[in-house]
Parts: structure tokens; C-alpha cells; sequence
């Protein structure tokens, strides 16, 4: 019985004849991303924005117009109401209140409003309030997260191998989740912790994918001392294609199942981590590796201390 293969053995896919081109393109990617979110900004979910999100079910098919009549006269602010899912779910957005009543204050206010506008007739199955306080906590704190999260990956990678591996790393993972953000600018998705949750995880994968490529370049730079590297980045990247392939596919199969069956609360991480992995993959091949190509590696691993340590068990 033949094992399933995505990858055919002894590929030879000459990555690195396009390098300049891939990079050009994330370049391009990069600098449209900085100039969406400074120009469309994000589109802040109630974590980072404050205010009050109630989820509620119909009886029947959501009438939107007749429920933001409801709504529209009751003073608590700007309301936005969407269907999500099946036709009687409907998600009711209410901005903070900016007059310095405190969170838990809104929250009940704004909630027992909406309660006596719609009352029984709708079924209350989420309720969530946060303060502009609160949010601005966290999007200080959320920031720092993912700065830390690649600050640490840069030393780790260092440590383990040389500078340059570091800087094509750190280099990858900026582009990851900077073209992320971008997406989620362009198409006005909702920005909440949980994505930020993405945004980690994305990191931790791509470095995961970067370090198994850089692993093989390693041991074939000890093993092939003469080749030229462009050729060495080469066959580097075909002999860990099969991993990287199958590890996406098999990763991206469960994220669409979840953001097709997930429902409407965690659409904004699936969304994130089905984006995260493909352009994860991307730049493990086409960001970190040719930053070796431009600035150069050391070709002596067999005299390093790791070098003949590994040199003297196998005599």
C-alpha cells in the first residue's frame, strides 16, 4: 500500500531563482498594509473598542429593520445589529458610553434597555460589556504580547543558530503579522483579543516552519561546504517540503471546519489563523531564506563547538 505524498520525491523546485521577485512582492504586501491601517484603521471589536455586545434569537426570521426601530429611539448610543449563522441570529452592537460611569453602570443600562425594548420575544444567548478604560488596557497590553512574542523569538533563534537566521526570523514574523492586520483593515473584519490570540499563535507556527527549514540549512551547510549557497537554500527548501506542506494542509483542514461550523465567536481567529498559515508557509520560503542569500552565513558550522560535538560522537 503507497503512502499518500504531496510533495514527489527528489523535487527540485528552484525557490530561490524568484526571491527577488517574492520579496518585492511582500515588500509591496508590507507598505499597502501600513498604509490601510493608518488610513482605514481596524475595525475594533468591544474588547478594544468598549461598549456592550448582546446575541439574541428570534423566533422566526430576524426582522433587522423592525428590531433597529426598536433600538434606534432608546438613547444608549450607536447601534449596529447584523444576522450571523441562521436567519434568527442576530448580534445588537452598542458603542461605550464616554461620560465616566463606570462599566458595570453601562453594561446594566444598556442591557435593560434593550431587555424592555424587545423583551420576551427574543431569546438572550450572549452578553458582553467593557468599558473604554478597560479597552484601552488592552490594547496596551495586547501590543506588548505580540512585541515580546518576537523580541523572544529573535534571542531563541540566535542563540541557536547565528544573527542572520535571527534576522531572517524576526523579518518573517513581521511580515506574518503585518500582512494579517492589513487583511483585517482591508476587509473591515472585527479586531479583538482573539485575534490577537491568532496573531501569537501565527507567530509560534511560523517560527516553527522558519526553524525546520533553517535546521536542514544548517546541517547542509555542514555537509555541502563548497556549494553555492542560492543551490544549498535550494535543495534545504525541496527536502522539507513534504513536512511543511503536509503540516499546513492537515492544520488548514481543521480551521476551515472551524470557521465554516464555528459560529460568529470565533470567525475573527479562524480567520486569522487560516490566513496566518498560508502566509506563514510563504515567508518561511520566500522572507527569512533570502535574507541568508543577502547578507551572507557562515559556512563553518564543522568547527564550531556544536560542530565537533556532533563530529566527535559520531567518531
Amino acid at each position: 500500500m503507497k503512502r499518500l505524498k504531496l510533495v514527489p520525491d527528489n523535487t527540485n523546485l528552484p525557490f530561490a531563482r524568484y526571491a527577488s521577485l517574492a520579496v518585492g512582492l511582500s515588500v509591496v504586501v508590507m507598505v499597502a498594509s501600513i498604509v490601510l491601517l493608518f488610513t482605514r484603521g481596524l475595525n475594533f471589536g468591544i474588547d478594544f473598542e468598549g461598549g456592550t455586545v448582546i446575541e439574541i434569537a428570534t423566533k422566526g426570521p430576524a426582522d433587522i429593520a423592525g428590531l433597529r426601530a426598536h433600538l434606534s429611539g432608546l438613547g444608549i448610543g450607536e447601534v449596529q445589529l447584523q444576522k450571523f449563522g441562521d436567519d434568527n441570529n442576530v448580534l445588537i452592537r452598542i458603542g461605550a458610553a464616554h461620560d465616566g460611569s463606570s462599566t458595570d453602570d453601562q453594561g446594566q443600562i444598556v442591557v435593560q434597555k434593550v431587555k424592555d425594548a424587545l423583551g420576551t420575544t427574543v431569546e438572550y444567548r450572549r452578553i458582553e460589556s467593557v468599558g473604554p478604560q478597560v479597552s484601552g488596557e488592552l490594547i496596551r497590553s495586547a501590543t506588548m504580547a505580540v512585541l515580546v512574542a518576537v523580541a523572544l523569538m529573535f534571542v531563541y533563534i540566535w542563540f541557536r543558530f547565528e544573527w542572520q537566521f535571527g534576522l531572517g526570523a524576526v523579518l518573517s514574523i513581521f511580515h506574518d503579522v503585518l500582512a494579517t492586520i492589513g487583511v483585517f483593515s482591508l476587509f473591515q473584519l472585527e479586531f479583538n483579543l482573539t485575534t490577537i490570540a491568532a496573531l501569537l499563535t501565527i507567530v509560534g507556527y511560523s517560527m516553527n516552519d522558519t526553524v525546520v527549514v533553517f535546521d536542514r540549512m544548517r546541517e547542509n551547510l555542514r555537509k555541502y561546504k563548497k556549494m553555492e549557497l542560492r543551490e544549498l537554500i535550494d535543495l534545504s527548501i525541496n527536502e522539507t517540503l513534504s513536512r511543511t506542506i503536509m503540516t499546513s494542509v492537515t492544520t488548514l483542514i481543521a480551521l476551515i471546519a472551524l470557521f465554516v461550523f464555528g459560529g460568529e465567536v470565533i470567525r475573527s481567529f479562524t480567520f486569522a489563523m487560516i490566513f496566518g498559515i498560508v502566509i506563514g508557509t510563504y515567508s518561511s520560503i520566500y522572507v527569512a531564506a533570502p535574507v541568508l542569500i543577502w547578507i551572507g552565513v557562515k559556512r563553518e558550522w564543522g568547527t564550531t563547538s556544536l560542530g565537533r560535538g556532533k563530529a566527535e560522537k559520531k567518531a
